[in-house]
């Protein structure tokens, strides 16, 4: 097919819009060039409307229900050909029609569903023209369902009748009305859920023909559109949290979420299964790139000992103080981190009665709390400050709190005592459960923030929005992420106002502070750190897989001297931003349009290698020479992403004319990345990994690398087992210079 005009291609007629699946609008129809092939994005339309399915995704569960279709037409005709001898009865006669009429309905779905299933192995994601009677067979498709519905309520009225037949024939047909009823309830249940609110707000338009749309009408369209998006989205979360309280915390983070995925999602037509084979292709796409690359020129020079010493210093820094953001996660990680002896560590203390040297302000359940801080820490009583948790059972009283003045324990006997003046009872959005202890090995008085455990704290999360950090500092450029910020000075109030940190240092005065958190604990910490280096110039901060996606370039330059963070292999988390995301969602658009290769396929291959790992050389278009055209944006791309790419304002035609909505934002402090050097199987399930550690550039993590552990190296369990492994290991090493040296980069 001859490639059109550039300026034609970019045309969109009110016919070639449809709404996308969580956003605003996609196209449908139009020419999409990747080098000189044509293709149209996948969105299936049926009934006028588009769904959040595409006529390739009807492979597996066709397969599914064409088993259970052939079995149970084969049951049903041996049940009819061993007992048709018996029907002779009364009501027998309406029993054998029954039979005899369900096995030629069963035979005529059976044909359809394989029709189904063979056109939908047909044509790759972005090539749709030999599925085009995929609409035809799912009109009829669905038509029999009617006939199927009607005949199975006759099968459930007959039966309930009290028909005198052998019981045996009796209790097949009973089966055969039931397993109707599940299938078409299956049914039901399958199309609500591919459904999309939005897929029929395009329908007013398809009305006009093609002519195209102007400005002034293509900006309204687009505005109401978005408008529409968000306030599905806003819908979507509220139900999901319906949960949380509806305080003013929390419905800016709701609005504010809600425009992040709205926004996000408004600029493709893909869906879930394409994003799931994408990341499967740029896996293998990864991996494949990794194995062919030449092996990395060695260091010609040994790294020097204040480098090593300091990379040792600092891992066994965050040796010491990992454990410290394990316990701010209390009782849950404990015991899923010692699953056989946990319960029976910590069992004393969840049913312990309270005493009169300290009071527990929240309900039993605290108790185990706070034993299983005692135990990951190895601290005592006294060596607290302040602890608390959220407890959504006890409503009023939800925090769990210590305090302790001057090294005794401050019995409490109200929730208020121990929060501080003005205070609420209860977490709510952007606010962090935390510790503070005295760690007399180090000499520092911890703060250790809590990472997410709620769906307040994924609230947190999602309020990706900049602000402007609030903070002393001769940085100009302070914009940071919205939620976290929002975090860090709850807990800043909270360690001030309520003087938790002044009765900290009353007690220790020649204490440093020290301030500690993993995931979005760790953002906090960092930002924390930020904010009281002004009070406390000595403040040091360590960050257990941070979000890269916290502040601004000059607010990571300015964190080098006093914040360490630590990343584990492929964790998601550090590379996790908005920018990133996009980045992603670019690669993904890239690698699936040049994919030929149907889903299905690209599905079972990918879901074999994630397993079983194998030949990551998976065939596509761009096997040979035409590799280069990975770094080439695709038409397709430049006329949806850069002008609606959450990266720009909407405000403005052009992306130039305004500031970005989400601005590039970077990691805290240096960077040590832990990476895994033996063969421990593809999901770390074997504790035999060997781990090096280097100080990394923060580039190294301006990508999202796909694989089986970028999940679970992020888990603060695995995290821990790695330091404990490494820290080991070079401790073994002391003695041998050649070999310390070994687990020893510099980047």
């Amino acid at each position: 097919m001859r490639r059109a005009p550039p300026s034609l291609r970019l045309r969109l007629s009110a016919d070639d819009l449809v709404a996308a699946p969580g956003g605003l609008f996609s196209a449908r129809g139009v020419c999409l060039s990747a080098g000189d092939r044509t293709f149209a994005m996948p969105g299936m339309v049926l009934f006028g409307r588009r769904w959040a399915i595409a006529s390739d995704d009807l492979v597996f569960p066709g397969f599914f229900e064409l088993v259970v279709r052939v079995l149970w037409w084969i049951g049903i005709l041996t049940l009819y050909l061993m007992h048709r001898g018996k029907l002779d009865c009364a009501g027998g006669a309406l029993l054998s029609s029954y039979l005899i009429v369900l096995m030629i309905l069963l035979a005529v779905v059976i044909c359809t569903v394989s029709a189904i299933m063979c056109v939908s192995m047909r044509g790759t994601i972005c090539n749709p023209g030999p599925r085009k009677s995929m609409s035809k067979l799912l009109y009829i498709r669905l038509a029999l369902f009617f006939p199927e519905m009607v005949w199975a309520s006759l099968g459930a009225a007959w039966v309930a009748d009290g028909v005198q037949c052998d019981r045996t024939v009796v209790n097949g047909i009973i089966a055969t009305v039931v397993v109707s009823w599940i299938i078409i309830a299956a049914t039901v249940v399958s199309i609500i859920i591919v459904f999309d609110p939005l897929g029929g707000k395009m329908a007013p338009y398809s009305s006009a023909g093609p002519s195209h749309l102007d400005s002034h009408d293509s900006s309204q369209l687009l505005n109401g559109l978005k408008t529409a998006a968000t306030s599905v989205w806003e819908t979507r979360i509220k139900l999901l949290c319906c949960c949380i309280g509806k305080d003013d915390h929390t419905r800016v983070a709701f609005s504010s979420t809600a425009e992040l995925f709205s926004t996000y999602f408004s600029d493709t037509d893909l869906v879930p299964s394409d994003i799931a084979a994408g990341l499967a292709l740029l896996h293998q796409q990864q991996d494949n790139i990794r194995n062919n690359q030449e092996p990395a020129q060695v260091v010609s020079h040994a790294p020097g000992s204040s480098q090593e010493a300091d990379l040792d210093a600092e891992l066994e820094n965050c040796h010491h103080y990992m454990q410290f953001a394990a316990a701010a996660y209390g009782w849950p990680l404990y015991i899923y981190r010692n699953p056989l002896t946990g319960l029976c560590r910590i069992g004393g203390d969840c049913c312990r009665s309270r005493t009169t040297d300290y009071d527990l302000v929240g309900g039993d359940q605290l108790n185990c709390h706070f034993g299983s801080i005692l135990h990951t820490t190895g601290l005592q009583y006294r060596d607290f400050i302040h602890v608390s948790f959220h407890d959504k059972t006890h409503k009023h009283t939800p925090e769990f709190c210590v305090r302790f003045q001057r090294g005794q324990p401050q019995t409490l006997g109200k929730p208020h005592r121990c929060l501080g003046a003005g205070s609420e009872p209860r977490f709510h959005v952007y606010e962090l459960p935390f510790i503070v202890a005295l760690d007399h090995r180090k000499e520092s008085v911890v703060v250790a923030v809590r990472g997410t455990m709620s769906l307040q704290d994924v609230l947190t999360d999602l309020s990706a929005e900049s602000e402007v950090l609030d903070v002393e500092c001769e940085v100009q450029d302070r914009l940071a992420h919205k939620g976290i910020s929002q975090a860090a000075r709850y807990v800043y109030r909270r360690l001030i106002n309520d003087g938790i940190l002044s009765q900290a240092f009353s007690i220790a005065p020649e204490y440093r502070l020290v301030i500690v958190g993993h995931s979005l604990g760790g953002g906090a910490a960092a930002l924390l750190a930020t904010m009281l280096r002004a009070a406390y110039p000595q403040v040091r901060c360590y960050a257990f897989s941070p979000p890269r996606g916290l502040w601004s370039k000059a607010l990571h330059e300015y964190s080098q001297s006093f914040i360490v963070s630590l990343v584990l292999g492929k964790d998601v988390i550090p590379r996790l931003s908005v920018t990133n995301l996009e980045d992603l969602k670019r690669r993904i658009l890239r690698v699936v349009a040049h994919c030929n290769k149907p889903k299905y396929k690209i599905l079972l291959h990918g879901l074999w290698y994630e397993l079983f790992g194998g030949n990551p050389n998976f065939p596509t278009e761009l096997d040979g020479g035409d590799q280069e055209v990975l770094t080439q944006p695709l038409l397709g791309e430049q006329s949806l992403l850069t002008r609606w790419s959450p990266a720009y304002s909407f405000s403005s035609d052009s992306p130039l004319d305004s500031s970005p909505k989400y601005p590039p934002l970077y990691p805290p402090g240096r960077i040590i990345h832990l990476q895994e050097e033996g063969a421990s199987g593809r999901f770390g399930c074997c504790s035999a990994a060997q781990y090096s550690a280097k100080w990394s550039h923060e580039a190294e993590f301006s990508k999202i690398l796909i694989g089986p552990k970028m999940l679970t190296d992020h888990m603060p369990d695995i995290l821990m087992r790695a330091l404990d492994s490494l820290v080991s290991d070079r401790a073994a090493c002391v003695s041998c210079p050649a070999q310390g040296v070994s687990g020893v980069d510099v980047a």
